[in-house]
C-alpha cells in the first residue's frame, strides 16, 4: 500500500464511489501478470535510462505499435513504476537477443519494461512491449526459465492474439496475463478488487496453449533448456500456494475459465520439450543468471509497507497491526487484505478526513453502501478516537471500523457470510492490534533483497534458512527461491539465493 503525497494512502474506488460488495470477486491467490524492468529494454539492448519509450521504438505506420504505447504509461503507473537495476536489465537483454534471433519476424523489435512489483508476472501489449516485474526474476532460477516467459509473450505478439481478443471483446485496455487471478465468490475477493485496476485482455485457452508450444520452440532453437517452462509453470503453480497459504490449494480446478488449468499446462509444455529430445539438453546458464539478479529488491518497497509474519508495518505512517494466527496478508497496490477461514477476510486501508468530521458523521458521509445508521458505535482503541458500524449486502455481513491519527483515518472492513457468527471476533482481535510504531521500530523497518551466496563446506540447509529474513515459514520459501526439494542437500560452493535485509 503506497503512501501519497498528501500522506494519505491511495484506495481506489472506496473513496471515489460507493462500495457495493455483492459484485466483488476473490482474488484467493497470487496473479500473474506483468515483466517490467527499470528502464525499457529493445530487442538490441538499447537502454532508456528514464524509463520511458524512445519515440524511435514506436513506428508511427504500424497500428499495433501505438495501441501498445497508448496503454504503455498506465501499465507503468499500475505496477509502481520502473525498477532501475543495470545487472538484471543487460541479463533481459542477452536472452531477449536470442530469443528474436529465432522468432518468426527477426525484424520485430521488442520494447522490454521492468516493473518495480513483487508480483510474479508477465504479459504483453501489441507492437512488441513486453513487461516483467522484478518478482518474477526473483523467483526464476536461471535464464532458461526467463527465455521461456519472454518467449511465450513474444509468441503473443506474433501471433497478434491480444488484438484478437481486443476484437473480440471490445476492450480498449490490452493485454495479458501469463497466469490470470484466482477468482472466486467470497468475501475476501470482494473486498480485494474493490479498488480499480486496469483491465488486461485475458486470452483464451487455445491461445495460451498456442504461445506455450511457440515459445517452447523458439526457447529451444535459441538453445536454453526446453523443459524449463514446464519447471517454472510448477515453480510459480508451488509459489502461489505458498502465497495462498493453503495446503489443500487445488489450482486445477480454480483458474478462470479463459486459462488452462497449470497442471494441464505443465504436462503439455513437458511433451513440448520432449520435441528437443530428453530433460538435460539445452542451456539453464544459472550462473549468469544468479549474477544478474543478485542484491534485486524482493517484497515490497518502504513506501508500500512491510508485511512481516502476521503483522503490516508502514514505517511512513508510523502505524502497525496484526493479522490472527492462521490468517495471510496481502499488501496489495490500493490496500491491505487480510484473509482467513471460512471466507471472512478485512480490507485496510486510509484516507484524509478533516478533524472537523466526526467519525460516526464520516461513517454516514456515503463512501460504504449498505451501511445501518443505528448500529454506528463512537469508541475508544488503544487511545484512539473509533466508530463501528455494520453494513449488509445480498448474503454478507459487514464490520466496519474507522480509527483517527492525527489527520489520517484508518478503515478496517472485514466481511463474512451472514452465518458466520466469526465476524465482530475477528474485527476486533485485528484492529485491537493497531498501534504507533516506536523510533526503534521504524527504523528496523528495512526492504528485503535477493542475495546469492556461497555454500561453504561446513554449511547446511538449515544455518543458511536461518539467515532469511521477512517470511514465517523461511525454509518453504528458500526451497522454492532454489527449485529445491525439502530432502535436497547442497554441496559446497554451490550458489543459492536467500532473502536478506538490505
Amino acid at each position: 500500500m503506497k503512501q501519497i503525497s498528501d500522506n494519505s494512502w491511495t484506495s481506489g474506488a472506496v473513496l471515489s464511489a460507493p462500495i457495493n460488495f455483492a459484485r466483488f470477486k476473490k482474488t484467493a491467490a497470487l496473479g500473474f501478470a506483468a515483466l517490467i524492468l527499470t528502464s525499457c529494454v529493445n530487442s538490441q539492448g538499447e537502454l532508456d535510462g528514464a524509463g520511458t519509450l524512445k519515440s524511435s521504438w514506436v513506428r508511427p505506420d504500424d497500428p499495433q505499435e501505438q495501441i501498445g504505447a497508448k496503454e504503455h504509461p498506465a501499465v507503468v503507473a499500475k505496477y509502481g513504476g520502473t525498477y532501475s537495476n543495470v545487472q538484471a536489465e543487460r541479463l533481459i537483454a542477452v536472452i531477449v537477443g536470442k530469443l528474436v534471433a529465432q522468432s518468426e519476424d527477426p525484424s520485430r523489435v521488442y520494447k522490454i519494461t521492468l516493473l518495480n512489483s513483487p508480483k510474479v508476472n508477465a504479459f504483453a501489449l501489441p507492437g512488441g512491449f513486453l513487461y516483467v516485474t522484478r518478482g518474477l526474476l526473483a523467483l526464476a532460477n536461471d535464464s532458461s526459465e526467463l527465455a521461456a516467459v519472454i518467449a511465450h509473450e513474444m509468441a503473443h505478439v506474433s501471433s497478434n492474439h491480444a488484438v484478437i481478443q481486443q476484437e473480440k471483446q471490445n476492450s480498449a485496455a490490452i493485454g495479458k496475463q501469463v497466469v490470470a487471478e484466482v477468482l472466486e465468490d467470497s468475501p475476501a475477493g470482494q473486498i480485494a478488487l474493490a479498488a480499480n485496476q486496469i483491465r488486461l485482455t485475458r486470452f483464451s485457452q487455445d491461445q495460451e496453449l498456442q504461445a506455450d508450444t511457440v515459445g517452447i520452440r523458439m526457447a529451444g532453437r535459441a538453445g536454453y533448456d526446453p523443459f524449463a517452462a514446464a519447471r517454472f509453470l510448477k515453480t510459480m503453480d508451488s509459489y502461489r500456494k505458498f502465497i495462498a497459504g493453503d495446503k489443500n490449494f487445488d489450482s486445477s480446478d480454480n483458474f478462470t475459465s479463459s486459462h488452462p488449468a497449470t497442471p494441464k499446462r505443465i504436462e503439455l509444455a513437458r511433451r513440448h520439450g520432449r520435441f528437443f529430445g530428453s530433460p538435460g539438453i539445452g542451456t539453464r546458464d544459472r550462473a549468469r543468471y544468479l549474477q544478474g539478479i543478485d542484491g534485486i529488491l524482493f517484497g515490497n518497497t518502504t513506501e508500500e509497507g512491510f508485511v512481516r509474519g502476521q503483522s503490516f508495518s508502514h514505517a511512513g505512517l508510523g502505524i502497525t497491526f496484526d493479522a490472527p494466527k492462521g490468517f495471510t496478508i496481502d499488501n496489495q497496490a490500493k490496500a491491505v487484505l487480510v484473509s482467513g477461514p471460512n471466507d471472512i477476510a478485512t480490507r485496510f486501508d486510509a484516507t484524509v478526513v478533516s478533524s472537523r468530521t466526526g467519525l460516526a458523521e464520516y461513517l454516514k458521509s456515503g463512501w460504504i453502501t449498505g451501511l445501518v445508521d443505528e448500529t454506528i458505535r463512537e469508541e475508544s482503541i488503544n487511545g484512539f478516537q473509533s466508530a463501528t458500524a455494520i453494513a449488509r449486502g445480498d448474503a454478507w455481513r459487514f464490520k466496519v471500523r474507522v480509527i483517527r491519527n492525527e489527520n489520517q483515518v484508518y478503515r478496517f472492513i472485514t466481511a463474512a457470510p451472514q452465518t458466520n457468527t466469526n465476524i465482530d471476533a475477528v474485527s476486533r482481535r485485528i484492529t485491537e492490534s493497531f498501534r504507533v510504531l516506536s523510533k526503534n521500530e521504524i527504523a528496523g523497518l528495512k526492504p528485503l533483497v535477493i542475495r546469492v551466496v556461497s555454500v561453504d563446506a561446513v554449511e547446511s540447509k538449515a544455518t543458511l534458512v536461518s539467515r532469511m529474513r521477512g517470511s514465517s515459514n523461511p525454509e518453504k520459501l528458500f526451497n522454492l527461491l532454489n527449485g529445491m526439494k525439502s530432502d535436497d542437500v547442497l554441496s559446497a560452493g554451490q550458489k543459492v539465493k536467500i532473502v536478506a535485509t538490505k
